[in-house]
């Protein structure tokens, strides 16, 4: 079975990260308002990035990881920072 660990931007603009063994299912499930209690009140949320781990354990150390980081370290993870073209 594959895990995923998953970030989603939510109507608000912040970013919610969670892990699951169904990614599809689960995003449907956040924009449903069943989801976690932090996305019901910010529907409707978009995948923005997901990574793929063979076992449960993995997906959840990861997602722990990620909720570490700060946003910009989040934002540059899933590619949504702004490059810095100053000279």
């Amino acid at each position: 079975m594959t895990y995923y660990t998953y970030v989603v931007k939510c109507s608000d603009g912040s970013l919610y990260t969670g892990y699951t063994n169904d990614l599809e299912k689960r995003i449907s499930v956040h924009n449903e308002g069943k989801g976690a209690r932090y996305t019901r009140g910010r529907r409707p949320v978009e995948l923005v990035y997901y990574e793929e781990y063979p076992t449960k354990e993995e997906a959840m150390s990861r997602e722990w990881h990620i909720k570490q980081l700060t946003r910009a370290d989040k934002e540059k993870i899933i590619g949504l920072a702004k490059s810095d073209t100053s000279c």
